[in-house]
This record gives C-alpha cells, sequence and structure tokens, in this order.
C-alpha cells in the first residue's frame, strides 16, 4: 500500500492543527482511515469489472472455438463428398461378339446385318452406362447445395432475468438492460420501448442469444429483448410461463432442431422468420400456429395484448 503520508496536503494537516489542537491528531486518523478505505473499495470494484470482462471474453473465445469446430467439420464433409463424387475410371472394353462355328456356313447378307447391328448396340450400351454414370453425382450435388432450412428453431430463445436498468447515455429514448441467460457472466442488452414498458429490475422475459453483438449508439448489445406490439405505443414484454428460470430454453414442438451458434446477416433468418411470430387470440405467443414452451413450465403468453405481432 502507498504512504499514507500523501493521503492528503500538509495544508490541510496544519489546517486542522490550527482549529482544533487538542483532537487534531484523532481527526487526521480519521481522515487517513476513511481515504485508505475509499481507495481499497475503488481497486476493489476495479478488480471485479475486470474479472466480468475476462468472463465476457472468455465466453466469446469459447464461441469462436466453437465456430471453428464446425467450420472444420463442414470442410471434411465436402472433402470427403467430393471425393465420393469423382468419376470411376471407365471399364474395360470387351469384345462380346460371338464367334462364328468353322462348320457353319456364313452368308454375306447375315454377316453385314450381323455387322450393322453390333455398332449400334454398343454405341446405346454406351450411351446408357454415361447417363447412369451422371444420375448419381447430379442427386447429390443437389442435396449438397440445398438451401438451409430457415425456421425458428434456428433461434436461441432464452429466459432471462433483468438485474438493473438505466437509460442510454446518449440516446433519450433508449434504454441499457444488464441480463442473466444463465451465463457466467451478464449480457448487456440496449433496446429501444415506449415509455408506458415497463421494465423491473428481477423480472423475466425473453431474449433472443444467438445475434451478433453490435454497437448501437456507442452502447454493445449482446442479445434482443421480445416484445409484443400492436402499435408503436402499445408495446409489452413477451412473459415466460411462471416458475421460469434465467437460461431455460424456449422451444417449439413442430420444429425441434438446435439453434445456430451465431445468426449469420447473410442468411436473414431472423427478418425471414420474424413475421410469422405471432400472438393469437388468447394472448399465447406461437409461431405458424406453434407455441412457445419452456419444457415443463408452459407457454409464453403477452401480459394483455392479443392478436398482435412479436418484434
Amino acid at each position: 500500500m502507498d504512504d499514507t503520508s500523501n493521503l492528503f496536503p500538509p495544508s490541510l494537516a496544519a489546517a486542522v492543527r490550527k482549529l482544533d489542537p487538542d483532537d487534531s491528531e484523532q481527526i487526521l486518523e480519521y481522515f487517513k482511515t476513511h481515504a485508505l478505505l475509499s481507495r481499497e473499495k475503488a481497486l476493489l470494484q476495479a478488480s471485479v469489472r475486470e474479472q466480468k470482462k475476462l468472463l465476457v471474453e472468455n465466453g466469446k473465445l469459447k464461441k469462436d472455438i466453437e465456430q471453428l469446430k464446425v467450420q472444420l467439420q463442414d470442410k471434411k464433409g465436402r472433402r470427403t463428398a467430393k471425393a465420393l463424387l469423382s468419376p470411376a475410371p471407365p471399364p474395360p472394353t470387351v469384345n462380346t461378339a460371338p464367334a462364328t462355328p468353322v462348320n457353319q456356313p456364313t452368308s454375306p447378307t447375315a454377316g453385314a446385318t450381323a455387322a450393322a447391328r453390333a455398332p449400334h448396340s454398343s454405341t446405346s450400351q454406351g450411351r446408357r452406362r454415361r447417363g447412369e454414370m451422371k444420375a448419381g453425382p447430379t442427386t447429390v450435388a443437389l442435396s449438397l447445395g440445398a438451401e438451409p432450412r430457415i425456421d425458428v428453431s434456428r433461434l436461441d430463445l432464452r429466459v432471462g432475468r433483468i438485474l438493473g436498468v438505466r437509460h442510454h447515455p446518449l440516446v433519450d429514448s433508449m434504454s441499457v438492460q444488464e441480463v442473466d441467460v444463465g451465463e457466467n457472466a451478464p449480457r448487456m442488452v440496449v433496446s429501444k420501448l415506449s415509455e408506458k414498458t415497463q421494465l423491473e429490475e428481477g423480472g423475466l422475459a425473453v431474449f433472443l442469444c444467438n445475434v451478433k453483438a453490435c454497437k448501437l449508439k456507442g452502447v454493445v448489445s449482446q442479445a434482443r429483448i421480445l416484445c409484443c406490439s400492436a402499435s408503436d405505443d402499445c408495446i409489452e414484454l413477451l412473459a415466460p410461463p411462471t416458475g421460469s428460470a434465467p437460461g431455460n430454453r424456449v422451444t417449439f414442438l413442430n420444429h425441434p432442431g438446435e439453434p445456430d451458434r451465431e445468426l449469420q446477416s447473410k442468411q436473414r433468418v431472423w427478418e425471414r422468420v420474424q413475421p410469422d411470430l405471432q400472438v393469437d387470440c388468447r394472448g399465447v405467443a406461437n409461431y405458424k400456429g406453434c407455441g412457445f414452451e419452456v419444457k415443463g413450465k408452459g407457454l409464453c403468453r403477452a401480459p394483455t395484448l392479443v392478436n398482435c405481432t412479436i418484434k
């Protein structure tokens, strides 16, 4: 720890001794104690912030490693498919023409007819073989080049608990939430909601967690909060079922696929899926008629709205 004599200037100590000669030493000692406590508190807070930062960076590195593993597996699969699709060497030509018996007389007309038929037969067989060889690779190539599925199962939707809410430092209409989505460290979420939308500390909501982190007016947002919207002024947070916990995944019975590690902006998965996210006449959130479900807990609902969109 640094020398305590530099905690405040000598002029302050001289002034205290002049004002109260009897108790000046006790007062100065009191000031020193509180200054040291304040310094230790500041160091502790800086250490906690650094630890949170390292946890977030560690989580990002883990995701990058998993994504690289997936890409490596895809490349291996493509190489294997390419090796399988490479054309096989042509079979050796075998003369299948029947031998003419020695004791059987042959006529010039019969010989000419057989000679005319033989090239036609071998040509048709060669064409058929080439056609058969081309049929297999075409089918496999179409299967390899098929467009990836676009449905709600590619979205990593999770229940999250709002730990804290504050105003955006640059934009009055935006807010910043600190959210627990079941990971080692909380995520920061930047959202633009109406003033009537209530964001309560300790409340639960549904978050899209595999969007790419991006800066919104200078603040990094690591997820997207899902809202039910009847109009620009009528917005509610989508509510998870009672008993849900941070990190619980929202699934869909008719779409059991696994979510992407991170949604690729080129495929525009969220933009193509979002128009089919609706709240029905009973207030239940659904995708093409299939409800937002937290297994063992129930369905996600809009608090009061019906027949509206989810965004």
